[in-house]
């Protein structure tokens, strides 16, 4: 079978559900005469996204940096702290309840005081968004970097082999799997993370992002943007995703069982 076959029998039957359910929503919304402040039709959707295609894309910018710059804040520390935990197993002990401790404190009590800190705006939603991202990869990379195989890291202690490079030529490349997979996880809500953000910390005005574009719309029942707005935020998750998983892919299928195809 060839690759053009294999791939549209992958594609059909997702798009198959995906027209149906557009087009039954069409049709119900229309024969039931709902008003579009209710329950818009996807072409109202549509429409209300061609309208304000400039604000929309702006918002789209905004909230994407955002996302990313907190994101990249979130990898960069959770990586280089699970490492140094994965150093020292009293430094674990010490440090890694405060990191769980941390996770548990719903976002929305303590926004307020990274507001407060940090001034409304860019900074704080970055914050807000890195808070949000920071664990799953932290505590997928801890696991990964213990689950290292004890036979193989004392062949490496035979040899002589300081800690750090244990860590980068033996612990770090196994943990991948579960790194990617921490990724996987983070890339999403980094979106959702920034989204949070602007509702609470967000700067209005021509760069306001998604939360604050989403905000305006609901106030003016201006529901058919509301929907774009929010099926932009999640086509912009699923699209982040869909690039961390080739990652995964790229730097897995070679070797992992989790990423090599039959």
């Amino acid at each position: 079978m060839s690759q053009t076959a294999i791939l549209a029998k992958r594609i059909a039957p997702p798009l198959f559900v995906f027209i149906l359910f557009i087009g039954g929503w069409e049709l119900i919304v229309k024969l039931a005469d709902m008003p579009p402040y209710l329950l818009p039709t996807p072409s109202d959707i549509y429409r209300a996204a061609s309208d304000n295609w400039s604000n929309l894309m702006v918002s789209v910018r905004t909230t994407t940096l955002e996302a990313l710059i907190g994101f990249a804040l979130a990898v960069v520390l959770g990586i280089g702290i699970a490492i140094l935990l994965a150093l020292s197993k009293v430094v674990e002990r010490s440090v890694y309840p405060y990191a769980i401790v941390l996770q548990t404190i719903p976002i929305i009590a303590i926004a307020p005081i990274i507001v407060i800190w940090f001034g409304a705006g860019m900074n704080a939603i970055v914050i807000i968004t890195f808070l949000m991202t920071f664990f799953p990869i932290l505590s997928n990379t801890l696991i990964g970097l213990n689950s290292t195989e004890q036979n193989m890291k004392n062949l490496f202690y035979l040899y002589n082999a300081t800690k750090m490079q244990t860590i980068w030529r033996l612990r770090f490349p196994a943990a991948l799997p579960y790194i990617m997979a921490g990724l996987k996880i983070s890339c999403s809500l980094s979106f959702i993370g920034a989204i949070v953000g602007e509702f609470i910390a967000g700067i209005g005005g021509g760069d306001g992002g998604l939360g604050y574009a989403i905000t305006v719309a609901a106030s003016r029942l201006k529901t058919p943007y509301l929907f774009a707005c929010g099926l932009s935020s999640s086509f912009l998750g699923i699209g982040f995703y869909l690039i961390i998983n080739a990652l995964s892919n790229r730097l897995l299928k070679s070797w992992h069982e989790s990423e090599m195809h039959n």
